[in-house]
């Protein structure tokens, strides 16, 4: 199991305009946030589990912000300043029941539907950041930090005026376009330049 302890997992939908687009969505005015469980934390190596009530369930690579301080209605600046560091993520999705429930708690909240790891790489410029994703070897996701609609600090600020963020708290910033199905057998990696690769095997749920 990765070293991340979160007493909460925040993320950011619609972050990157071709992603909006390609599910047929509008990029919203102001982040749009939801919840994952931090009992949906996995480590490298550990496998995502698909479940039988659902028959679409999709990777979502993402770029993980790790808060180092107590952050309550801070500026961008402050934002920036309050980043402990960076880690890829993982945002499992049943994107058929996204699709049926109309909001996304169960669709992104099983267990096993956030990895996230292989470690936490701290001083390095959000600017900077790329997240790759690879599916058995072909990539399937890429896009830079710079292409998000909301940055960063901005997401970070915007968040603490919601709810105070303490340190280790995970923020998923949203993923690019070009998400797709897993199966059982897969191996879906999530990689940050400069921070890591997360590697997970996929298992179907119904086997015994």
């Amino acid at each position: 199991m990765n070293a991340v302890h979160p007493s909460k997992i925040v993320c950011v939908g619609r972050n990157y305009v071709a992603h909006a687009r390609e599910l047929g969505n509008e990029l919203p005015p102001v982040p749009m946030l939801f919840l994952k469980p931090p009992s949906a934390l996995i480590g490298p190596g550990e496998p995502i589990v698909l479940p039988g009530v659902s028959r679409q369930v999709e990777y979502e690579a993402e770029i993980g912000v790790i808060i180092g301080s107590r952050l309550r209605q801070v500026d961008q600046a402050g934002a920036e300043r309050g980043i402990d560091g960076y880690v890829c993520v993982n945002d499992v999705t049943c994107r058929d029941l996204q699709k049926t429930d109309g909001q996304w708690g169960r669709a992104k909240g099983f267990d096993t539907f956030c990895p996230v790891g292989p470690a936490v790489r701290q001083g390095l410029d959000w600017r900077s950041l790329e997240v790759i994703c690879r599916v058995n070897g072909a990539e399937r996701q890429r896009a830079r930090a710079t292409e998000m609609h909301f940055s960063i600090p901005a997401l970070v600020s915007f968040i603490s005026g919601i709810m105070t963020l303490e340190p280790g708290d995970l923020i998923a910033t949203g993923t690019p376009s070009g998400v797709g199905p897993l199966q059982s057998g897969d191996v879906v990696e999530v990689e940050i330049p400069g921070v890591g690769v997360l590697s997970n095997p996929v298992h179907d749920g119904t086997a015994r």
